[in-house]
């Protein structure tokens, strides 16, 4: 679903045109809620002809009313679909750049969409194969797959399925397949089998892993038994987005 949205999801891109579909709504709406007899007079003065303009001093019946106020609630609840939906894209890229820089990304050309150019599942490799140089490079950061599963994962391109990861880790495009992730009973040892370190990428590759068995006191270490980062990046959210959306930031 995601690759379909990618032409639209793209931060505050569609601001400025809901703003003026909503403000043209309410303008119409709100004081047809109130009084229908109102925007009733106010258009019919706006008719080309002459002998149409005694029609502005015709009064509504009862059910031409209701009819025009159910319309106006009608437009109401559109237009506040309409931001909702702006709202929800654009917490979700949101989501999807914080999660990127998170496991390192800089910024590129793919900031633009970041849910589609930005990090994605893993391709290729799996972490799985046995280590070959003597000084492997490290790798910062993990993020454990706990009940509450990452929102971002739903809307990045080959998301891996939930109930296939327990663990998370992110390099670039050029490293992963040279990640390597060894279990053993007192701790997960995550290294680049490279002897030259991963150069900075505007992209992230996820390699999603299934623990053979769960992670109890286990430590996660990468290269000289250093300790790993655990990270947890979500959404913003919605009051935040709605911050955003109102100030521009």
């Amino acid at each position: 679903m995601a690759p379909y949205l990618a032409a639209v999801r793209n931060y505050w891109a569609l601001l400025p045109a809901i703003a003026v579909i909503v403000g043209l709504i309410l303008l119409y709406a709100i004081p047809t809620l109130i009084n229908p007899q109102w925007t009733s007079s106010i258009l019919a003065l706006f008719r080309q002809f002459p002998d149409d303009a005694d029609s502005a001093k015709q009064h509504l019946g009862a059910q031409q009313i209701k009819s025009r106020r159910m319309l106006a609630g009608a437009l109401v609840v559109a237009a506040i679909a309409l931001v909702g939906f702006n709202v929800s894209l654009n917490r979700e890229a949101n989501g999807c750049y914080i999660a990127a820089k998170a496991w390192g990304a800089i910024d590129g050309k793919g900031a633009k969409d970041p849910c589609i150019d930005m990090i994605f599942g893993s391709f290729f490799g799996d972490g799985s194969g046995k280590t070959f140089e003597t000084k492997p490079q490290p790798v910062a950061s993990y993020q454990l797959v706990r009940k509450k599963h990452p929102k971002y994962l739903n809307w990045i391109q080959n998301s891996p399925e939930y109930k296939n990861v327990d663990l998370l880790v992110g390099t670039s495009l050029d490293c992963n397949l040279d990640l390597r992730i060894v279990e053993s009973d007192d701790k997960i040892t995550v290294v680049v089998d490279s002897d030259s370190p991963c150069p900075p990428a505007d992209d992230v590759s996820l390699t999603a892993v299934k623990l053979k068995k769960p992670i109890g006191d286990r430590k996660l270490v990468t290269a000289d038994d250093k300790p790993m980062q655990e990270i947890n990046p979500d959404a913003d959210s919605w009051p935040t987005v709605l911050k955003k959306l109102v100030t521009g930031g």
